[in-house]
């Protein structure tokens, strides 16, 4: 049986074309499609959809404004916001994401973009992760650490050390999902923090700027020579990947252009392998909410030459049990937790100054 999808968008050019792509999946049908807010809202009330497609710049009742009342009115959807690329439509992103949407999508400039495979590859795969999202999310996370033969390996470089560095991995579900993580830490946490969040370029920064106003450490989209200063989070910038290297007695950002892994650019699997040749003691890495495996072979690559502890976000609480559950079956986690006590086990494994 396909899912039923319902589009919501002021524009009938972009609503056929989205219907197109959508229908051409066979796990999908639009069954509705509405101009407006407060068509989507009476649509919603009374239909169940497996997932929705929302524009955020509509008349009447805009994207934004029909994601609050569903809060209000709590009820559930599974959506994906379309939004362009400018800097209110990324502030307007992030600001879906705090009121329930799944994930977003960038919205094609022009019809030939729309058309094109960019386009189509990146909605179906939002929406796949979407619609997959309750099912995996309802369920229990497993009670016990699996077999360690691997984590023995991995971890057999553990030392006594205070010098440590935080490294976390996010995607699909994350930047709603980092809002119960980064305000938690203490302003005076032991320990910098780096975070790949898989986002398109231009939107970083304005998530960013908003875990910074909801935050006491301090959040930064990380800039190419930046000097790593503990009580400070360092997101790399959609479409760079970020290493960690030495220099002098500092360690700082370092931008590689390489093309993307497996379609990600951040890719969290670079990020952690830097940190093999870097002079911290202990790296605490962190595997949130996301599709596939990203960070994994990365944090296996670290733990033959450093000491880390891994900390994994626990099934029931992720948006899509993908990454948490790759590294967990690798057998290095040393926590699963709840995404409520995320920030706790970080702070409890690097200290305060």
């Amino acid at each position: 049986m396909k899912t039923d999808i319902l589009v919501v968008d002021d524009s009938a050019l972009l609503r056929r074309v989205e219907c197109d792509i959508i229908n051409s999946d066979e796990k999908f049908q639009v069954t509705d499609v509405c101009k407006d807010g407060l068509e989507a809202l009476e649509k919603l009330r009374t239909k169940k959809y497996g997932g929705v497609v929302l524009d955020i710049n509509m008349p009447r009742m805009d994207g934004l404004e029909l994601l609050k009342q569903l809060q209000k009115d709590r009820i559930r959807a599974n959506v994906v916001v379309v939004s362009t690329l400018t800097v209110k439509g990324a502030d307007a992103a992030i600001k879906a994401l705090e009121y329930g949407a799944i994930d977003f999508v960038t919205k094609p400039n022009n019809i030939i973009e729309a058309k094109g495979n960019t386009f189509k590859t990146s909605l179906l795969s939002v929406l796949h992760a979407a619609t997959r999202t309750r099912t995996s999310a309802v369920k229990t996370a497993p009670a016990a650490i699996p077999d360690r033969s691997a984590a023995a390996t991995v971890n057999q470089h553990k030392r006594a050390g205070h010098n440590k560095i935080v490294a976390i991995a996010s995607s699909t579900g994350g930047p709603k999902s980092l809002q119960s993580v980064i305000p938690k830490l203490p302003g005076n946490l032991n320990a910098p923090v780096l975070l790949v969040q898989h986002m398109p370029a231009g939107f970083t920064k304005s998530m960013a700027m908003r875990l910074d106003e909801l935050s006491e450490v301090t959040v930064k989209e990380a800039e190419d020579g930046d000097v790593l200063k503990n009580g400070v989070v360092y997101i790399a910038p959609g479409g760079v990947h970020i290493e960690v290297k030495k220099r002098g007695a500092s360690h700082i950002i370092s931008f590689n252009d390489m093309p993307p892994i497996g379609g990600l650019k951040p890719c969290a699997n670079i990020m952690f392998d830097s940190l093999s040749h870097c002079g911290y003691d202990e790296a605490v890495c962190v595997v949130l909410t996301g599709m596939g495996a990203d960070g994994t072979n990365g944090i296996l690559s670290l733990g033959k030459s450093k000491s880390v502890h891994v900390i994994a976000q626990n099934e029931a609480t992720c948006v899509v049990y993908g990454m948490p559950k790759a590294i967990y079956e690798s057998g290095v986690v040393d926590e699963v937790v709840s995404l409520t006590d995320v920030a706790e086990a970080i702070t409890k494994n690097v200290g305060v100054k």
